[in-house]
């Protein structure tokens, strides 16, 4: 069966077949910190929330809780959401606010946030329903609002994980850059975009050295009114 179409198929079920490999991780014990690269990204963001008086955000995808406690220091209110009970249930264990909660149904109301942060979760998302799941970003976030998302780049190919050799494989939508410009432009106005290679072979992400790719960031304001000044699209 076709990647996209079995992602696609039965939505529930592939959410949790999503939830159980992240629950196998979450109890290893091993966390996976942020590369120095989006370590930095994650605090130019901060930075931008601070200048334009911003003082909460949404982390979609949470994970165990690492950027949540970065942002929880730097004096942003921090709500995360992920669908891993295992990382939920370690997420609170540092103080974090977390629940289980689908990307495609956030429990949240219309405006709820000012911002959202989501790093390698939206790469999970079929093609067929990354429109939904990001009208449901924009939804739960004000208007004018930035939304921070990082991906692993591809030739625009839905696939399962070659890595992933114990339990069902993970699901990724490996998009171009062309194509991350244009599904994301169509919810608001990209006003950041950069990317950036980050090891090699096997130390280049997921695909365990199997798949040609970079990292992904970008900076989408919601519509609303103008955006204030920032640096352009490179």
């Amino acid at each position: 069966m076709d990647a996209g179409a079995e992602a696609g198929a039965e939505e529930p079920a592939s959410e949790r077949r999503l939830a159980d490999f992240y629950n196998r991780r979450a109890a290893s014990g091993t966390e996976h910190p942020p590369t120095p690269r989006r370590a930095d990204e994650r605090d130019r963001f901060i930075s931008l929330l601070k200048a334009e008086g911003r003082h909460s955000v949404l982390e979609v995808g949470s994970g165990p809780g690492l950027d949540g406690l970065q942002f929880v220091r730097a004096g942003i209110h921090y709500t995360g959401v992920d669908l891993s009970e295992e990382y939920v249930r370690r997420a609170r264990a540092k103080g974090l606010d977390v629940t289980v909660a689908s990307a495609r149904q956030l429990p949240f109301a219309d405006g709820a946030f000012p911002a959202v942060w989501t790093m390698s979760t939206l790469l999970h998302i079929p093609a067929s329903d990354i429109d939904r799941v990001m009208r449901e970003l924009v939804r739960v976030t004000g208007p004018n609002a930035p939304i921070a998302v990082g991906l692993w780049s591809g030739e625009d190919e839905e696939v399962l994980n070659p890595e992933d050799d114990a339990g069902p494989r993970r699901f990724f939508s490996r998009r171009s850059d062309a194509t991350v410009l244009n599904v994301f432009g169509r919810h608001g106005a990209i006003e950041d975009f950069v990317s950036w290679p980050e090891g090699e072979g096997a130390e280049s992400g997921p695909g365990a050295g199997h798949w040609t790719q970079h990292y992904q960031f970008l900076i989408l304001r919601t519509p609303g009114s103008p955006p204030p000044q920032s640096r352009p699209v490179s």
